[in-house]
């Protein structure tokens, strides 16, 4: 089989980037070791686990690709304004979408419901993307002029370009031999989705405390606002103690966990235990190879930023492609990717650095570092320009943004 790009994954990176250059006249094909199958939630439909926090710059993107309509025919919770305090102290801040003239800070969404609106767009663009399902890669061999792909069915690919689109445990990235810098957290995240006694506003709401940051994440069930999908990050041993907990001792943890900010959680949905780890690849381009999303970066999930980054590395790396061909360059050059890395990898490393900073900042013992972090967090809340700053590069409303992530 011979085609211009290969894309190793069709999760949510590697499906907007196919979808990005569909009209690109390359040949594409996506692998993915899943049998694919989309699905349109029924109003009733419990939560999955995994959401996303999408910014409007992603928000763009997956319009541009034609995939936010389906994403808002399944289900989509907007939230207006975000609530951050220190669980070991007095210090909070405070976000607001109307502070910068929006209407939204962004929006949670399942990560299933975005897979599935991405995946309905692939299967209308047949014609120009060719979706390979329930396929693994086994072995990437370096020809003069590609690479040649070698799956688990013996089935061979020969193309210009490959992408790692492959996540956090990318074969790509091990195949090719690109190295990475990596650290665990020594932390875990319990992820689900509760019901709360009162209605969460529309608001995100994150609480830091000694044993690690709690984030409830508004959701809406057909219209109810008592939903929340959590993100309790906390060390290994205690982590297992609280997934050990039954339903009843897990929500009255829980509420005294959030110091009932949104009353008692009086339901919980099935638990998920994901080890936290951050890394980050040395270099995100070879001759003819890229990596993108968590292929290429694993940032901690304090911000929900992390698909975020792999939609705008995806977005870059379409922009790059098509503007090489505009000017009859080689798409698949070292020379071309390079401009995808020198664009993408400062701003990656910056946000990864800033949740660094935050994450070690908040569960620092030490007396005058408590005091630093509950007096920091008072004055910025007193400096509206400096917290519009914040959210304005939140939102993706400024900054340095690929083309179809811009207004």
């Amino acid at each position: 089989m011979q085609a211009d790009i290969v894309i190793v994954g069709a999760g949510m990176v590697g499906s907007t980037l196919a979808l990005a250059l569909k009209d690109s006249g390359l040949s594409i094909v996506v692998l993915d070791h899943h049998e694919k199958s989309y699905k349109t939630f029924e109003p009733e439909t419990p939560f999955e686990p995994r959401v996303s926090a999408i910014s409007l710059a992603s928000q763009r993107v997956l319009q541009h690709v034609n995939a936010w309509r389906g994403v808002l025919a399944r289900r989509v919770s907007p939230y207006t304004d975000m609530h951050v305090w220190d669980g070991s102290g007095t210090g909070s801040i405070d976000f607001s979408a109307a502070s910068v003239h929006q209407s939204i800070l962004g929006y949670i969404v399942e990560n299933r419901a975005i897979q599935d609106a991405l995946l309905e767009q692939l299967e209308q663009a047949s014609e120009s993307i060719q979706l390979l399902p329930n396929t693994s890669l086994e072995r990437l061999e370096r020809l003069a002029d590609g690479w040649c792909i070698g799956l688990t069915d013996n089935t061979e690919i020969k193309a210009q370009l490959v992408v790692g689109a492959d996540g956090a445990c990318s074969q790509v990235r091990a195949l090719s031999g690109i190295e990475t810098r990596e650290w665990d957290y020594f932390h875990h995240a319990i992820v689900t989705s509760v019901q709360c006694e009162l209605p969460h506003k529309k608001t995100a709401w994150q609480r830091f405390t000694d044993e690690g940051p709690l984030a409830f994440l508004p959701l809406s069930l057909n219209g109810d606002e008592h939903w929340c999908s959590i993100v309790w990050s906390l060390p290994p041993a205690k982590a297992e103690q609280v997934m050990a907990l039954d339903d009843v001792a897990f929500c009255k943890k829980l509420s005294e966990s959030f110091e009932y900010k949104l009353g008692k959680v009086v339901h919980t949905d099935a638990r998920i235990c994901i080890p936290l780890r951050q890394r980050h690849v040395k270099r995100y381009v070879q001759q003819g190879l890229a990596v993108v999303g968590d292929a290429a970066h694993v940032i901690h999930p304090l911000a929900g930023q992390g698909v975020n980054l792999g939609f705008m590395d995806a977005a870059m790396l379409a922009e790059t492609i098509l503007n090489a061909l505009l000017t009859s360059d080689n798409f698949s050059s070292a020379k071309t990717l390079t401009r995808f890395e020198r664009n993408r990898m400062p701003h990656n490393l910056g946000m990864m650095a800033a949740m660094e900073t935050f994450e070690r900042l908040f569960q620092a013992d030490l007396l005058p570092v408590r005091w630093l972090r509950n007096t920091g967090l008072k004055v910025v809340d007193q400096l509206p320009e400096v917290k519009a700053i914040f959210i304005r590069r939140a939102l993706g409303i400024e900054g340095s943004l690929p083309k179809m992530a811009m207004v």
